[in-house]
């Protein structure tokens, strides 16, 4: 009888040890990605637009001094111009977007286990862009390209808002067309990411065309939903 109980005993053990295990596996509900309360968090991003193509659109990324001691945040703003440079050297089929990505380093962001991006902006009323770099593992061998996956967000005019955007609704692009072939995100294996905005497209109702844009940003986080 000692015998059985002490194998009951080992048994519970051994039980109460796998399920703090896999606890262990199971991450955090929300995971903080980038925040934007700083210059210094600032500078883990870089800008980009039409303008290294002939185009005449502009965007700046800073953190203005509220001087009321409320919180910071990052302002994305700028202007969108669909028309180009005169004697350009550049023939682009498009024009009227900018962006801001964030700068390469070591490693990778570990996505596992989440399920969706969020978001907290306060915008203009136009469609943004979110982007997700991953390893490229779904490009032609030789290619040096990183693997994007991009969804819309829309940023409420005047009004902080979180948006969170499930990663399945992230489509697979390539120089900013959506691929038309089924393929599934590695979420382990995250480069880095980007808002961006053009001057057309975006959601049903949602401001367009060209002219002034202007999101702030607070933060981005995965999370993982109920």
């Amino acid at each position: 009888m000692r015998q059985r109980r002490g194998l009951l005993v080992s048994d519970l053990s051994k039980l109460l040890a796998l399920t703090w295990n896999v606890e262990e596996w199971v991450p955090p509900a929300e995971k903080h990605i980038f925040k934007f309360h700083s210059k210094e968090d600032l500078k883990k991003w870089h800008l980009y637009s039409d303008s290294e193509y002939g185009g005449l659109s502009s965007a700046s990324l800073e953190i203005p001094d509220k001087g009321d001691g409320s919180d910071c945040t990052g302002v994305f703003s700028g202007n969108l111009s669909v028309d180009l440079s005169e004697g350009s050297k550049w023939n682009i089929s498009r024009s009227g977007f900018c962006g801001m990505r964030s700068k390469k380093f070591d490693g990778f962001i570990d996505l596992d286990g989440y399920d969706a991006i969020a978001l907290r902006i306060r915008g203009d009323g136009r469609c943004y862009i979110s982007t997700i770099y991953t390893e490229n593992w779904v490009n032609s061998p030789g290619q040096s390209e990183d693997n994007s996956w991009q969804a819309f967000v829309f940023a409420p005019k005047d009004s902080w808002y979180t948006a969170k955007i499930p990663l399945a609704r992230y489509l697979p692009t390539w120089r900013g067309n959506v691929i038309d072939v089924e393929m599934e995100m590695n979420p382990g294996r995250v480069l880095g990411m980007s808002l961006s905005v053009n001057a057309e497209g975006g959601a049903v109702g949602a401001k367009s065309g060209a002219g002034d844009f202007r999101v702030e940003i607070d933060w981005i986080k995965a999370l993982r939903l109920p």
